[in-house]
This record gives C-alpha cells, sequence and structure tokens, in this order.
C-alpha cells in the first residue's frame, strides 16, 4: 500500500503556502523530477507573490491554458507554437546545444515538423504539387567536427510554401508537399531540389495571435528551410537554413534566426549544364552540416497529419 506524506499544520497566510506544498513533495522518488517540480513551485508562487494577480486575472490565466489544450489538433500544435513566440523554445535549444565544439548551430525545431516524410532520392525535389516560387537547389556535404565525410546521413527536409503555408495547414497542397528525407552519398554529399523559401506569419487565428496582438508585435518568420540531420554515433542536428534580410531575422517572432545558419542563395539566369532540367531563373544554396559526436535522439512530432 502506497504511503503519503502529510503536512503538520494548517495554513492560515500567504507565507504558509509554498512550504506546505514543497513539503508534501519531499517523498518524491525521481531526483531529477523532484528538483524540476519543487523548482517550479518556487518560482511559480514567487511570480504569484510579485504580480499579485487578482481573482478575475487568476481565472483568465486558466481559461488560456485550457484554451491551449483545445486549440492543439493532429495538424496544429498551439502549446509548441506559444512556446516558441515566449523564447522558451529558442532557450531550450540554446541551454542544450552551445554550438561550441565544431557543429553547426542548432535551431528550434518548430511547431510543424510532421515526421514520417517520404523518402528521395539524391536530386529528388520536393515539391509534390504544383507550387509557386522560383526553383531552389540544395547542396552541400555532411561532415564530422574533424572534417571528414559522412556517407549514409539522414536529412529530413520541411518548409512552407511561398504562399505562407505548410502543407499540414494547406487541404489544396499535396500529402507531404514539400516535405522528404535524403541520405548523403559516399562522399557526404547532398543534393536537394525545392523552391526558394518565403517568410510568413505563424498562425494568429488562435491564442498565440491574441498575445502577439495585445503585445503589438509582428508575426512574421523570416525564409527559412528545417532540417534534421542524423547518422549513427553522432548526436542529431536540428537546425534551420535562413534566406532572408538582416531586418527579418533580427525580427523573427521566435527569436531563431542566427547568424551562423544564414545561407548564401546564388541566383542563376542561365540554363546550367550542372542542373539541365531546373528551369530559370534559379537559386542555388550551398552549406555543409557539421555533427558532432553524440547519441542520435530524434524528436518527437508536434504533428500528425494535416487539415481536411
Amino acid at each position: 500500500m502506497d504511503s503519503y506524506v502529510t503536512t503538520t499544520r494548517l495554513i492560515s497566510k500567504e507565507e504558509d503556502v509554498t512550504p506546505a506544498v514543497l513539503a508534501a513533495m519531499e517523498a518524491t522518488s525521481d531526483p531529477r523530477f523532484k528538483e524540476i517540480i519543487t523548482s517550479l513551485v518556487r518560482h511559480l508562487h514567487a511570480f504569484l507573490r510579485e504580480v499579485r494577480p487578482t481573482e478575475a486575472e487568476y481565472e483568465k490565466g486558466l481559461q488560456i491554458l485550457n484554451a491551449i489544450g483545445q486549440q492543439t489538433d493532429n495538424a496544429h500544435n498551439e502549446a509548441v507554437l506559444i512556446c516558441d513566440v515566449l523564447g522558451a523554445s529558442t532557450l531550450i535549444d540554446l541551454i542544450n546545444n552551445d554550438g561550441m565544439q565544431g557543429e553547426t548551430m542548432s535551431a528550434l525545431l518548430g511547431p510543424f515538423y510532421r515526421g514520417s516524410a517520404p523518402d528521395c532520392e539524391f536530386g529528388d525535389t520536393i515539391a509534390r504539387s504544383t507550387t509557386s516560387g522560383d526553383p531552389l537547389v540544395l547542396k552541400g556535404r555532411v561532415l564530422d567536427v574533424n572534417g571528414e565525410p559522412i556517407a549514409g546521413a539522414t536529412l529530413d527536409v520541411w518548409q512552407a510554401s511561398p504562399d505562407g503555408l505548410y502543407e499540414n495547414q494547406d487541404k489544396d497542397q499535396a500529402d507531404f508537399n514539400l516535405r522528404g528525407k535524403f541520405v548523403s552519398d559516399e562522399n557526404g554529399n547532398y543534393l536537394i531540389r525545392t523552391v526558394k523559401p518565403a517568410g510568413y506569419p505563424v498562425p494568429v487565428h488562435t491564442t498565440t495571435g491574441d498575445l502577439l496582438r495585445a503585445q503589438k508585435r509582428t508575426p512574421m518568420r523570416p525564409a527559412h528551410v528545417h532540417f534534421i540531420v542524423s547518422a549513427p554515433e553522432h548526436k542529431t542536428l536540428i537546425t534551420q537554413i535562413f534566406a532572408d534580410t538582416d531586418e527579418a531575422m533580427v525580427n523573427d517572432v521566435v527569436f531563431g534566426a542566427k547568424e551562423q545558419i544564414a545561407g548564401d542563395l546564388e541566383l542563376r539566369e542561365t540554363p546550367s549544364a550542372e542542373y539541365p532540367d531546373v528551369a530559370t531563373p534559379f537559386y542555388t544554396c550551398t552549406y555543409d552540416f557539421i555533427l558532432k559526436p553524440g547519441e542520435p535522439r530524434f524528436p518527437e512530432p508536434p504533428i500528425k497529419g494535416k487539415v481536411s
């Protein structure tokens, strides 16, 4: 039979609450969970004492939490989105990935990673339906921190259409449009065909939009392409290649843009013997991904499907 911790006195004043709650959790068996939850209680109670919300404000806060859960479904993850615009996701990213061991700088996963992208051959296009925008050829190598090529690395790629929607948001786009999974060759090379990305607003029809409007903030993200690059015995890299102006990157609504992962897009206005089946004008971007040693770990996809 489980045993339970009991408190030694009744609560009679404000100062009694936090010690009583912490005492009730003292027998938590998992040390890391105990560290996290006790710190959460201390900071939460300190926040409430600092702000001193009214009962009406407290009720409103609970309504917002409930709404975040209710607005999350198979094709939309409101919890991830609001954590992104509050800077929490980028902070977690930088706490766990400082980019100081020679590896490529990481970036947040975002709320639109679906997982289970179709396998693609070297040089395939991920445009699976009619998609606006100039063609873009992404190429480069996957390397270790010593500059040695990594053969057989997996590159999971996804992006929004130039119209500003990921395929999970848009019933008119083909299933898994602008999503694909590639493998580097024996020399670590990869080659991906897609369309030049454009900046887009994050969804603003939900709680996150209410927050941004209240703060008079832009909802815009700079143009980018998402990557998850993985290989055995190397830490999985979650990152983005940015292709936008400095101003757009500085004003990224999710604080995710970093100078180290800005891509250099080259405009090609004449036909190329290297890419004979790519219509002009088109762009190329060469970018090498560098992985550091570690244990591969794959994120849980925030979404599983698309709008119907």
